[in-house]
């Protein structure tokens, strides 16, 4: 492994325990828990969501890596946009989606995969995947907006749709010029997609802990199991295994 690839690898784990850290605390309360009560409060929560929820995060930088390489780029995110809207949508008419938050983490797990495998994936399995998890994440997004009027709930969604569509197209930006990749074999998205998977995997494993247990004291150590992943992930690297084969 080169240095710079070790040195993008290394920032990307920091930055990813640091989040993990902070996850818990952080997750869907912008602005202290509240409901937005303006259309401005609303807008910059919708911003802020998937920043600071970091689940949500990593899905969304890993679908902007999946979609990098395909044409038309720009019209995956609206169509992931749009079905996020209408889940927001389904949660405040009293609509439901069972296990929502184990499919937005298996959505991470399936997303970093076909990243850290070089996959090009098909303009079907996009929409598939776009529709998806764009109804699971979405629902989750609802819930900070509870109780709130029309109008910051308007504000709320126009913040979420700016801000996921700068990510997705921001990262698929980067993969292609800042990163030098010119089709999704490159090394540097698909060690992205590992960390993902790693990412994904994680939360995935905490929310069966809290499923079959009912509790939300859980045991998984994030930092602990990321860590190992990504250790492994350098090691095979630096043997030459291709992540492909893994």
């Amino acid at each position: 492994m080169t240095f710079p690839t070790k040195l993008i690898s290394t920032g990307f784990m920091s930055i990813s325990l640091a989040s993990l850290y902070a996850a818990p605390a952080l997750a869907h309360h912008p602005i202290g828990g509240m409901a937005p009560q303006t259309i401005w409060h609303g807008f910059l929560s919708g911003i802020a969501h998937p920043i600071i929820g970091f689940d949500h995060l990593a899905f969304i930088l890993a679908f902007g890596l999946m979609t990098a390489f395909v044409k038309h780029q720009f019209g995956a995110a609206l169509l992931f946009v749009a079905a996020m809207t209408c889940g927001t949508l389904l949660l405040l008419t009293g609509g439901t989606l069972p296990l929502a938050e184990l499919v937005i983490s298996s959505s991470i797990v399936l997303t970093g995969i076909l990243v850290m495998r070089g996959v090009r994936v098909s303009y079907p399995v996009i929409g598939a995947i776009a529709v998806s998890a764009g109804l699971f994440h979405g629902f989750a997004f609802g819930a900070a907006v509870i109780g709130s009027e029309t109008t910051p709930i308007l504000g709320y969604l126009a913040g979420l749709g700016f801000v996921q569509l700068g990510l997705i197209c921001g990262m698929g930006f980067v993969a292609r010029t800042l990163w030098k990749a010119t089709d999704a074999l490159a090394l540097k998205p698909r060690l992205s997609g590992a960390l993902v998977a790693g990412v994904g995997l994680v939360f995935l494993l905490e929310h069966i802990e809290l499923e079959i247990f009912k509790s939300n004291e859980g045991s998984v150590n994030r930092e602990l199991i990321l860590s190992k992943y990504m250790s492994y992930i350098s090691a095979q690297l630096q043997q030459g295994v291709p992540i492909r084969s893994m």
